[in-house]
């Protein structure tokens, strides 16, 4: 039965790998610089070792934003968010699977009468504001440095041409692996809590967790995805915002996989916060609006002339559309699996407080009903409280 509920998932995970290639092979495939066909190979096995080897990361943040504690609401969510990013996938837009998730996941707990967490949610919109200006100055600064060394050094024509293309293959697969860390979350996060497999050990040296075989799982999806349906929007990112030589390609490729690395990367958090330094948010950012920041960066250094603005309206509408329309059909989903097909979507939930949390709740001056278990939207008189208990509760 979990193999049914499982098949949701992977249809969002065939979503974005469809969607999601364009952001990293697009501009490299439009160009000419790198055939089709080289591009999904290399793609599909960059993003499963991403997904496997650090995807655990930003699935974290997605669990804070909603616990879905119910298989059948886990496969309702991703199957809402799976079919609005295959629907702008068939109008040939790139859209974000992270917006597409969010969106159902707000849907789901809407329907369940769970709280929203308004903090982690914050961190993601904001992340979703600040993915496309940081992809747009690194490019700029990208784009510069690139130039310099063609200037300085000044290359053949054949060597330069040779150059780009292995550079493009190179931050392609940097780029597949920083997609699949990141956004296989979007994936399997929400099965993570609900899945019912055990840690197994490959001859001893290699241990899977039941996540890390979740993600591995997705991230075939995503591969099947990139190989079979990703080419109609690599068209697009490729040539439909602006025309891009090859080396501006490249810098568009490397700034949109920097970005997506930055927000992914476990070992670059605890590498600042060892050092005393502001970590940068494990959430999983918009492929697609990376790509595009990159994009807009080259060409207001460039030509800024050359950008489509009527394509980047359409695609940033896109943006807008789809975590709502993800959330509507979560919800009217939701309310038919339970009442016609009499699924459960979720379980009422009750939390415990253990007395460390209990004596920083009075110190708090929190007024509570005193009980040990407790529904937390009746636990609390006002909702502020509700959320100040739970930074202030440890674990759930």
């Amino acid at each position: 039965m979990f193999a049914f509920f499982l098949s949701s998932g992977l249809f969002l995970g065939w979503s974005l790998g469809a969607n999601d290639a364009s952001n990293v092979f697009g501009t490299a495939v439009a160009t000419r610089m790198i055939r089709f066909r080289t591009a999904a190979i290399c793609c599909a096995i960059f993003i499963i070792m991403g997904a496997v080897i650090s995807g655990s990361g930003t699935s974290e943040t997605l669990d804070k934003l909603g616990e879905i504690n119910a298989i059948a609401g886990a496969f309702i969510v991703a199957l809402a968010a799976g079919a609005s990013v295959y629907l702008m996938t068939k109008a040939g837009y790139p859209v974000s699977t992270s917006q597409a998730i969010v969106g159902a996941i707000i849907g789901w707990n809407l329907f369940s009468g769970s709280p929203t967490d308004y903090r982690s949610l914050t961190k993601i919109v904001l992340t979703w504001v600040a993915c496309p200006l940081l992809s747009a100055g690194i490019s700029i600064i990208l784009y510069k440095l690139a130039t310099f060394c063609i200037r300085r050094f000044k290359p053949h024509m054949f060597h330069l041409d040779a150059l780009t293309r292995y550079a493009l293959l190179t931050v392609g697969a940097f780029g597949s692996y920083s997609l699949g860390a990141n956004n296989i979350a979007n994936v399997m996060g929400v099965f993570v809590p609900v899945a019912p497999f055990s840690e197994i050990s490959l001859f001893g040296w290699l241990v899977l967790s039941p996540a890390q075989q979740l993600f591995f799982i997705g991230g075939l999806a995503i591969a099947l995805g990139v190989l079979t349906y990703s080419r109609k929007v690599m068209v697009t990112v490729g040539q439909g915002i602006m025309k891009l030589s090859p080396v501006a390609a490249f810098v568009v490729v490397s700034a949109h996989s920097l970005v997506l690395f930055l927000f992914s990367s476990q070992w670059l958090e605890q590498f600042l916060t060892s050092h005393g330094l502001p970590a940068i948010p494990l959430v999983p950012v918009s492929s697609s609006q990376a790509i595009v920041g990159a994009v807009i960066g080259v060409g207001l250094l460039t030509d800024i002339r050359s950008v489509r603005w009527r394509v980047l309206g359409g695609i940033s509408s896109g943006w807008v559309v789809t975590p709502l329309i993800a959330g509507l059909i979560c919800f009217i989903s939701l309310f038919f699996f339970q009442n016609v097909f009499n699924q459960q979507t979720y379980k009422q939930a009750t939390h415990s407080l253990n007395q460390q949390a209990s004596n920083r709740i009075n110190k708090a001056n929190i007024s509570s009903a005193g009980n040990a278990k407790y529904n937390p939207c009746q636990f609390f008189r006002r909702e502020s409280d509700l959320w100040t208990m739970i930074d202030l509760t440890i674990g759930r």
